[in-house]
């Protein structure tokens, strides 16, 4: 019964997945939007997903990760998030899920630390974050027990205002979408801007890379991502980067950036990121 229960899951997200991309005279639903961001930009699955040596471990989606990433300030252990009762999310309201998120507050009123990067997460649109908890709601429940990541650095008292309401960012707007899925949705921004004591350095090196990610695949620093380093790059060089995690001269690029999930990625939304660097200020 069990084994047909996650088949059940299995095809039931399998099928939305693939209605998302086959297109329907009628509008994209929650579960619709949710499947498409978890599958591609948003890559919740890089790090909540246990992993082997050979990749993510069958069966253990979003299922959590202890050892995920160590550095002195800290030693992360991804949390289960299926909805799971016990070890996981599955007695968590709604609202409480995406105050998790966007808020970085457990509902015992615990704060999140690193990784989650809530200061971009907190401008997550209502209808994208609901999305992504209507996604979390359907995927099969895994117990599985991971203790908490622990913290050598001081954590946040919180990380601002209980938040009202995000409204969508329109698409049509290319330069502002690309923002908006760079930033609050995949922090891509994130992970390729210097870090200080206090976060992400947005102010002075917004995208200029630099930061060092240590793991099983060696070290790998995060590039420059504003014109300074892609001028020599065409789009469908970048295009190629990001979807598939080789270089024009065909050598492959490391973790953690989430090439699978990124092959995803929709060819506007693709556009609209690179839009959006091409604007960035050279640095």
């Amino acid at each position: 019964m069990e084994h047909f229960q996650r088949c059940k899951y299995s095809l039931v997200t399998l099928l939305v997945f693939v209605g998302f991309f086959l297109g329907s005279a009628q509008a994209e639903t929650l579960l619709e939007r949710g499947t498409y961001l978890m599958h591609s930009i948003a890559a919740c699955g890089n790090c909540h997903t246990t992993q082997g040596p050979e990749g993510p471990i069958q069966g253990m989606e979003l299922a959590g990760m202890a050892d995920f990433f160590e550095v002195p300030e800290f030693k992360i252990n991804t949390p289960n998030i299926t909805p799971e009762p016990e070890t996981g999310i599955g007695n968590w309201t709604d609202e409480q899920i995406i105050a998790a998120i966007r808020e970085g507050r457990r509902p015992d009123g615990s704060i999140l630390g690193p990784f989650m990067p809530i200061g971009l997460y907190r401008n997550m649109s209502d209808n994208d974050v609901r999305a992504i908890v209507t996604y979390l709601r359907q995927v099969p429940p895994v117990r599985h027990e991971v203790t908490r990541s622990i913290f050598n650095i001081p954590i946040p008292p919180g990380y601002g205002p209980p938040i009202d309401n995000v409204p969508d960012v329109p698409s049509d707007d290319q330069v502002a979408y690309g923002v908006y899925l760079a930033g609050p949705v995949g922090h891509c921004i994130e992970c390729h801007t210097p870090m200080t004591e206090t976060g992400p350095d947005f102010a002075n090196k917004l995208g200029a890379g630099g930061n060092v990610f240590p793991g099983p695949w060696g070290t790998s620093i995060s590039s420059n991502i504003t014109p300074t380093g892609l001028s020599a790059r065409t789009d469908e060089e970048i295009k190629t980067i990001i979807t598939t995690g080789t270089r024009p001269d065909g050598s492959k690029m490391l973790p953690p950036m989430p090439y699978a999930y990124y092959a995803n990625i929709s060819d506007e939304d693709i556009n609209a990121i690179i839009a959006y660097l091409r604007s960035l200020p050279p640095k």
